[in-house]
C-alpha cells in the first residue's frame, strides 16, 4: 500500500472536517441552521501475505443533525405563538378602552343616570336640566367613540390581511424556488444532500408557519404546502397565489381567497371559510374579529339599541315644561342588510326593523333563499334556522323581517347586521332642557301637566339604570339591566385578554422548550467546534507526517541506486 496514497486520504479527511467545523463555527448564529457533520469510513484492507493491510480513511458525505418531528414541533410551537401574539395586539387594546373606569362608557353611563336622578328631585331645576342633557350628549359621544375605535381597528385588520397575505404569497414562491434548487443540486451531485439548501427551505417553511398555519406534504424531495383545510397553495411546480378581497357578504371585511379559473377562463377569487384558517399572525387575527370584535360591536349596538329604546318608551309617558307629551329623546341607526344577489331587483326583497329591543340578541343572520322559493333566517351564532314564505313579516329574536312577495332567485342571500351600526349613530334629539319629560300625569286633573312640580317620569327614567330591560326573548322579559349589559361587554373582553395572556405564556415556555431540544440536537456549540478544530489540525499534521515519510523513503530508495 503506499504510504502517500493512505497519508493524501487522510489529509483529505481531515481537511473536510476542519472546514465543515469553520462552517458550523461562521453559521452558529444563523437562524435555521443545523450543525454539519462529515461522516468517514475505512477506505477497506487490501490482502497481503501478512494479512490484510488497511487503505486507510474516507469522507463518505456531509450530513446536518436534523429530526424532522422536533423540526416539526418547533415549527407548530412558534406558529401558534405568532398567532397568540397578533390576538393579543389587538385585545390588549380593547381591554384597555372598556377597563377605564375613570373615562369612557362606564363613567359616562353613571354619570348620565346621576343627573336623571336630579332631575328627578329637581324638575323645575334648570342647572338640573342642563346637566341631565349635557351628560347624555357625553354618553352618546362616548359610545360613538369607543364604536369607531373599533371600526378603525376593524380598518387596521383589514390592512393586516391584506399585508400578509402578500407576505404568504411571497414565500410560498420562494419555497417554490428553493425547490427547484434542491432538485438540481441532488441531481448534480448523486447521494449528497445539499444541507444549506435544505436548512434555507426549513427556515422559510419556519416563517411562513408564523404568519399562516400550512400542512406540508413531502413528494419526491420537494415540499407541496397547503392551508385551511385543505386548499393547496404549492403543488407540484405550480404556485396558487392567494389574494384578499372584500367579502360577498359584507364589502367592509376583507376575507382571503384562492385563485381559480371560471367558465369563461378568467381568474377569480373564491372566499375560503376563515373558520379552517388558524395559526400565524393571519390567524391570529381572523380569530380575534371572529370571536371578539364582531360580538364586541353588536354587543356595544344592543347596548345602544336597549338605551334609546327603553329611554323613549319611559320618556314617551312624561310631560315636559310645556306640558307637551315627551319626544324621541334617544335615536340609533338601524339594521345593517347587504344584499349579494345576482338580480339587482331583487336587493330590496328583504326590509328589517327592530321592534323589541328587549329581545334582541348579539348574532347576526343570512337570510337565503331555498328551492322552495321560501327565505331561510339563519342566526349566524346558533345556526338556528327560520323558513318564511315570500310576502310575510315576521319577528325573530326582537327583529321584524318582511319578505317581498313574488318569487325571488334561488341562490340569492342577505347578511343582516340588526345592532352592527347602532352605536355609530347614537344621538341626543332633545336639545331644549325644558323639553325633558319628567313629570307625570296629575293625579287631580288628568289629561293636564303637573311638570311644575313632580319628576314621576324622571324617577321611572333614573330606574331604568337597574331594570331588566334587556336580554329576553319572545316568552320572557329582560334578563340584564343596561350597567349589567356594559358590565358583561367588559367582563367578556376581560375574560379573553386573560385567557389569551396565559394561553400566550404557556406557548411561549412550550417554544422555549422545543427550542432547547431541537437546538440540543442540531444547534452548534462553538466550544465543541473549538476542541474539534484542535483534533482535526492533529489529524492534518499527521496525515501531512505521512506524506513526509513517504518521500523521504522514496528519496532513500532512489539513493540506493
Amino acid at each position: 500500500m503506499n504510504l502517500a496514497k493512505l497519508g493524501l486520504g487522510a489529509l483529505n479527511a481531515a481537511q473536510y472536517k476542519m472546514k465543515t467545523a469553520a462552517h458550523n463555527v461562521n453559521n452558529a448564529a444563523v437562524e435555521g441552521y443545523n450543525r454539519q457533520t462529515v461522516l468517514t469510513q475505512t477506505a477497506g484492507a487490501q490482502a497481503m501475505g501478512g494479512g490484510y493491510v488497511g487503505r486507510g480513511v474516507e469522507a463518505v458525505t456531509i450530513s446536518r443533525s436534523y429530526d424532522n418531528f422536533l423540526f416539526q414541533q418547533l415549527v407548530a410551537a412558534r406558529g401558534q405563538n405568532a398567532a397568540l401574539s397578533s390576538y393579543s395586539n389587538e385585545i390588549r387594546q380593547v381591554d384597555t378602552l372598556f377597563a377605564d373606569r375613570t373615562v369612557g362608557i362606564s363613567p359616562a353611563l353613571e354619570n348620565f343616570f346621576k343627573s336623571v336622578n336630579a332631575v328627578a328631585s329637581e324638575p323645575l331645576d334648570p342647572a338640573a336640566r342642563e346637566e341631565m342633557l349635557g351628560q347624555a350628549n357625553n354618553l352618546a359621544t362616548q359610545v360613538r367613540e369607543t364604536n369607531a375605535f373599533l371600526q378603525n381597528q376593524r380598518g387596521n385588520i383589514n390592512t393586516q390581511i391584506t399585508t400578509v397575505v402578500d407576505q404568504i404569497n411571497s414565500y410560498v414562491q420562494r419555497i417554490h424556488d428553493a425547490n427547484v434548487q434542491i432538485t438540481k443540486a441532488r441531481a448534480s451531485v448523486s447521494q449528497h444532500e445539499p444541507n444549506d439548501l435544505l436548512d434555507q427551505r426549513d427556515q422559510l417553511l419556519s416563517e411562513l408557519n408564523e404568519l399562516v398555519g400550512i400542512t406540508v406534504f413531502e413528494q419526491d424531495g420537494n415540499f407541496n404546502l397547503a392551508i385551511g383545510n385543505g386548499q393547496t397553495v404549492l403543488g407540484g411546480n405550480t404556485v396558487y397565489p392567494l389574494r384578499a378581497q372584500p367579502s360577498s357578504d359584507d364589502p367592509q371585511r376583507m376575507v382571503v381567497a384562492f385563485t381559480a379559473r371560471d367558465g369563461s377562463g378568467a381568474i377569480v377569487g373564491v372566499e375560503l371559510n376563515e373558520t379552517y384558517i388558524r395559526g400565524g399572525k393571519l390567524g391570529g387575527l381572523l380569530q380575534y374579529r371572529q370571536e371578539v370584535l364582531d360580538g364586541l360591536q353588536n354587543d356595544l349596538g344592543r347596548l345602544a339599541v336597549g338605551l334609546a329604546a327603553a329611554f323613549n318608551d319611559v320618556h314617551a309617558e312624561g310631560y315636559d315644561l310645556h306640558g307637551a307629551s315627551g319626544d324621541t329623546f334617544f335615536s340609533v341607526g338601524g339594521p345593517n342588510v347587504v344584499p349579494s344577489v345576482g338580480d339587482p331587483a331583487h336587493a330590496g326583497n328583504v326590509s328589517v326593523e327592530i321592534t323589541t329591543a328587549s329581545s334582541l340578541t348579539t348574532a347576526d343572520y343570512r337570510v337565503t333563499v331555498n328551492d322552495d322559493g321560501e327565505y331561510v333566517v339563519t342566526n349566524l351564532t346558533t345556526k338556528q334556522s327560520f323558513t318564511h314564505a315570500a310576502g310575510s313579516e315576521v319577528e325573530i329574536e326582537g327583529v321584524t323581517f318582511t319578505f317581498a312577495a313574488g318569487s325571488p332567485a334561488q341562490g340569492d342571500h342577505w347578511l343582516v347586521q340588526p345592532t352592527r351600526n347602532a352605536a355609530a349613530l347614537l344621538r341626543v334629539e332633545v336639545t331644549d332642557p325644558s323639553r325633558i319629560a319628567a313629570a307625570g300625569e296629575s293625579e287631580t286633573v288628568p289629561g293636564t301637566s303637573k311638570g311644575e312640580s313632580n319628576g314621576d317620569v324622571a324617577l321611572k327614567l333614573a330606574a331604568l339604570q337597574y331594570e331588566k330591560t334587556l336580554g329576553g326573548s319572545s316568552t320572557s322579559s329582560g334578563t340584564m339591566s343596561l350597567t349589567e349589559a356594559f358590565s358583561q361587554i367588559v367582563n367578556r373582553v376581560g375574560v379573553a385578554s386573560q385567557q389569551n395572556a396565559t394561553a400566550s405564556k404557556a406557548q411561549q415556555s412550550l417554544v422555549e422548550q422545543t427550542y432547547a431540544a431541537q437546538q440540543q440536537l442540531s444547534g452548534v456549540n462553538l466550544n465543541e467546534e473549538y476542541v474539534n478544530l484542535e483534533q482535526y489540525l492533529e489529524q492534518f499534521r499527521a496525515a501531512s507526517r505521512m506524506i513526509e515519510v513517504s518521500n523521504n523513503m522514496f528519496d532513500t530508495l532512489l539513493n540506493l541506486r
